[in-house]
């Protein structure tokens, strides 16, 4: 059902920092920041050949990743995004199976501009995963 790795994201607090050590210490190629108050974060990626990492920043003090970052002061891994063929159908065959999806269980249009869904960490393996439409 799943198919590739979409991205990995990364919380942090300083968004301008982190892209900065990515793009200075490791040579990475950044996006530009992009503000998604649907989801509570600004978001930028950097370009992997095989995938991308998303450096994820609070936007506002409801935001999940405020949250996250309450817990876990120095930020870290968020959540991994899988891509799927069909999202309504991975959406039903997971819930049958028994998964959690969080929110309404709608989709939301995610910062590719496609389809997404998040998934309760405790029935993976205490990993938060996104699911997006491929």
């Amino acid at each position: 059902m799943i198919g590739r790795l979409n991205h990995v994201a990364i919380a942090v607090r300083d968004l301008a920092a982190a892209s900065k050590v990515y793009r200075d210490t490791l040579g990475a190629e950044i996006s530009g920041p992009e503000a998604l108050p649907e989801h509570g974060v600004t978001v930028v990626f950097i370009t992997l050949p095989n995938t991308k990492i998303e450096l994820l920043e609070p936007l506002g003090a409801d935001s999940p990743i405020a949250r996250f970052l309450e817990k876990s002061p120095d930020g870290g891994i968020h959540h991994v995004c899988y891509e799927v063929d069909d999202i309504l159908a991975a959406r039903d065959r997971l819930v049958k199976s028994g998964a959690r999806v969080l929110g309404s269980g709608e989709p939301k249009i995610g910062a590719h501009g496609k389809p997404v869904l998040f998934l309760h960490p405790k029935d993976f393996c205490g990993t938060l995963v996104e699911l997006e439409q491929a």
